[in-house]
């Protein structure tokens, strides 16, 4: 635990996820007696970081203010940009659409692999340079057309208050909350944060309990629990569901090999449906891991296969120039027509229906495309 904490905040940044721990005995060890220190419990994530005043948690974010767990982050942004949405990646969310994406600092996983390592382990609040009230941001997006928000660059979970606060905005301009988000959160945290999106693509970063602990400082039970309530249970404010896509990034030689990926593949159809599209995605050397080479494109056409014979009906490869890997087709295996064509994250081809369907035979295709 860290540190150091302001005395004022937004009374929308206090946690709530959390609760108050029985006070600590005095070091003296009189009978009786309790320290003044109010400890708090960080409820948010399965760490539960049990914080002193003025300390922060693994996230650095979050820190007991006087016996309070504040996100010191609510309100400040570490940046943003206007990405389409395949960039995040979803390619079963309204194709081609705008999105503005924005981040904090701060992380609650501790990957060695970290593509934006400069943001998910700031520790200097110069970073997040730029005020951002949940209206603010929901009023940029309409200034700049674009159809969702998204929460991103590090992961939502930790700045969750603000997440679902900005996602209300938008929802009330009629624009789409987007999770891009490792997935390691609380069973008491998910329903309220996922009910407040309309789409998210979750990490899925391996399939070994030795992997997630070794490699990213989580565990991967609680990631796949909260894949499977995303997928099955989370229901937008409208009552539809969350639309729910997932990424692995293959890292070679450490979850890249057959068995880990047919486990992967197996329990996403068994636990999930054959329909939620998987991406895998191409590591390219960073932080802690600038030593292992980068993916080739062999091993996501490999990937791919194996998922595809595990019976997933949508495959995808990412980070890399690969036309097939990036084509949506129809999943009828007496049709397979080529619905979407995407050219990196440009959409050179789009026949699927308003209604969602293959225009050659009528199946359903999986996704949100109105």
């Amino acid at each position: 635990m860290q540190s150091g904490t302001s005395t004022s905040y937004d009374p929308r940044a206090v946690g709530r996820w959390q609760h108050r721990l029985p006070a600590e005995p005095c070091e003296t060890g009189s009978a009786g007696a309790a320290s003044a220190d109010a400890r708090v419990q960080c409820d948010l994530c399965p760490r539960a970081c049990k914080l002193k005043p003025g300390q922060r948690g693994f996230c650095f974010v979050r820190s007991n203010h006087d016996g309070v767990i504040v996100c010191d982050t609510y309100g400040r942004s570490s940046g943003f940009a206007m990405d389409p949405v395949e960039k995040k990646p979803l390619d079963h969310f309204h194709p081609g659409s705008s999105v503005l994406s924005f981040g904090t600092a701060g992380c609650n996983s501790g990957c060695r692999f970290c593509q934006n390592w400069d943001i998910s382990k700031a520790r200097d609040w110069d970073r997040l340079g730029v005020e951002a009230s949940p209206e603010k941001i929901a009023d940029v997006a309409r200034q700049y057309r674009a159809e969702s928000v998204a929460f991103t660059y590090n992961d939502p979970i930790i700045f969750a208050e603000y997440a679902i606060d900005t996602a209300a905005a938008c929802r009330e301009l009629g624009i789409h909350p987007i999770a891009v988000t490792a997935g390691y959160m609380s069973a008491v945290a998910r329903p309220e944060f996922y009910g407040a999106m309309d789409a998210a693509n979750i990490d899925l970063k391996g399939f070994t309990e030795d992997f997630y602990w070794k490699v990213t400082g989580t565990h991967l039970q609680d990631v796949l629990e909260t894949i499977a309530f995303a997928v099955n249970e989370a229901r937008t404010p409208d009552g539809d569901h969350v639309w729910v896509e997932l990424t692995t990034l293959l890292i070679p030689g450490l979850n890249d090999d057959d068995a880990q990926l047919h486990a992967e593949c197996a329990w996403i159809r068994e636990h999930c449906g054959r329909d939620v599209p998987l991406h895998f995605s191409a590591f390219h050397p960073a932080y802690k891991m600038a030593d292992i080479p980068r993916t080739p494109l062999a091993t996501l056409v490999r990937a791919r296969n194996i998922a595809m014979e595990e019976g997933l009906r949508y495959v995808y490869t990412g980070n890399v120039h690969n036309p097939e890997g990036d084509a949506t087709t129809c999943p009828n295996p007496d049709c397979r027509a080529l619905l979407i064509q995407r050219d990196w994250y440009e959409i050179r081809t789009n026949r699927i229906t308003a209604d969602g369907r293959c225009p050659d035979c009528g199946t359903a295709i999986a996704g949100r495309w109105d």
